[in-house]
């Protein structure tokens, strides 16, 4: 029987992540993790089905720069207007309309080119993709803290990664499963009107108080445009830098998931090679590879408040690091759904383990007075590893073969554990209890 205590706690809970401001955030995040997959992972299918070879596959993971490089324009969509969306609709909401737009456009666009006759044109549109999604994610991150009160902030932040998986799912296994009977530009095209989803939530919720307006600058227009630089793009890089070793921290963030990435960039090339069909990798890797998934963020939140967050990044990072070298299992038994099941299950739990451990963690280095830029500079350093750094996989993997590249993937994210261990020496991590609410880690 459970106590009347412990029932009270399940209705609170549930009734916390049945709010209408949690609900919404559960919808942006699934508008924020669509575009994701589609201008790499799942394009990657689409060109290693028609033949493209693995070193260019692996070259079109620098689609994603963007994604590193969005903490160059972050201060602008969070200080400027956009006439005449921000007078209809507010700061946040005429940003993410506009970013919602662009994505439907250029999806829809991205599904007309042809991998192998016009791959400069994909390559365009892939990156014009991965631009509004990474500007998509600025403004959906900062709509989601100013929205929430301070106590539906862990609600808020479980909601979005949730969404966020389902979006991936959806452009993931439902774009692969349309694609396999009906075509990649129809897929596409269902990709885009998915983006629906996040325009209508957007359009249907109010704009959120935010910050006290600043005061507009003085003095001529030169020295306002000084003081809104200094105000918007350098105090919240200075403040991060000037803290104790910020450099060997910002390293740490690029490393940490290095081995994870650089396995990502070539999985799905991989399972074709092997032999799987479309469908087989979409109900496997997608479909329970998103329950594997959730199962290890959650296990990775419980570690991150029993053990202490240091401790929960070292063993998460482990045993994601380890994980790897189940594909070389995979590669050597070969098209056996039953070990891809194994395979996608181990890796899944493992790396998303270490993504709640790795969110927390920063999380707590973002300081609140310069949260959306802050946050945007951590993700650009933690993207840059999953795009630039996982380019040469392909040519990796054509070197050294499926096996060796599994090993080679494991070993790559050892310097990552080993500056984790450094920074622990230098910032001792206390017990979790023991943790004080103000602390900012390493």
């Amino acid at each position: 029987m459970i106590s009347e205590g412990r029932a009270a706690a399940i209705r609170d809970t549930l009734t916390l992540y049945l709010r209408r401001r949690v609900l919404v955030v559960l919808l942006l995040g699934f508008s924020s993790g669509l575009p994701l997959l589609l201008s790499f992972s799942t394009l990657s299918t689409w060109m290693r089905e028609v033949g493209v070879d693995l070193t260019s596959i692996g070259l079109f993971a620098l689609i994603g720069v963007p994604y590193t490089l969005k903490f160059a324009w972050a201060p602008v969509m969070d200080r400027l207007p956009l006439p005449p969306l921000t007078r209809w609709l507010g700061r946040r909401r005429g940003w993410m309309v506009a970013t919602q737009l662009a994505l439907m456009v250029t999806l829809a666009g991205l599904g007309t080119t042809d991998p192998l006759a016009s791959p400069l044109l994909m390559a365009l549109f892939g990156v014009l993709v991965a631009f509004f999604s990474a500007s998509q994610d600025i403004v959906v991150d900062a709509y989601r803290i100013e929205s929430l009160e301070e106590t539906e902030q862990g609600a808020g932040a479980a909601a979005y990664v949730l969404g966020y998986r389902v979006g991936i799912l959806a452009a993931g296994a439902g774009a692969l499963l349309l694609a396999d009977n009906l075509g990649w530009f129809q897929a596409y095209l269902a990709m885009a009107a998915l983006m629906l989803v996040g325009l209508l939530t957007i359009l249907l919720s109010p704009e959120p108080e935010g910050p006290a307006p600043v005061p507009p600058p003085r003095g001529s227009r030169m020295q306002k445009t000084a003081q809104w630089v200094r105000e918007a793009v350098v105090a919240p890089f200075a403040e991060f830098l000037t803290r104790p070793w910020a450099l060997l921290i910002l390293l740490f963030i690029l490393l940490y998931k290095l081995g994870d990435a650089f396995l990502g960039a070539m999985t799905n090339p991989f399972y074709i090679d092997v032999g799987f069909t479309k469908t087989e990798i979409a109900e496997v890797t997608k479909v329970f590879g998103l329950l594997a998934l959730l199962a290890g963020l959650v296990v990775g939140g419980v570690m991150v408040r029993r053990l202490g967050l240091m401790w929960a990044l070292l063993i998460c990072g482990v045993l994601q690091a380890a994980s790897n070298l189940v594909f070389a299992l995979q590669a050597t038994v070969g098209s056996e759904v039953w070990m891809l099941v194994i395979t996608i299950g181990v890796e899944n739990a493992t790396g998303g383990m270490g993504t709640a451990a790795f969110i927390a963690y920063l999380s707590r280095l973002t300081n609140v007075a310069f949260t959306a830029t802050q946050y945007a500079l951590l993700s650009s350093f933690m993207a840059f590893g999953r795009t630039v750094l996982s380019s040469p996989s392909g040519w990796a993997a054509e070197q050294l073969g499926w096996v060796q590249f599994f090993f080679a993937s494991t070993a790559i994210a050892v310097p990552g554990l080993i500056l984790l261990l450094v920074l622990m020496r230098l910032f001792p991590p206390l017990p979790a209890a023991d943790k004080p609410a103000t602390e900012t880690p390493a």
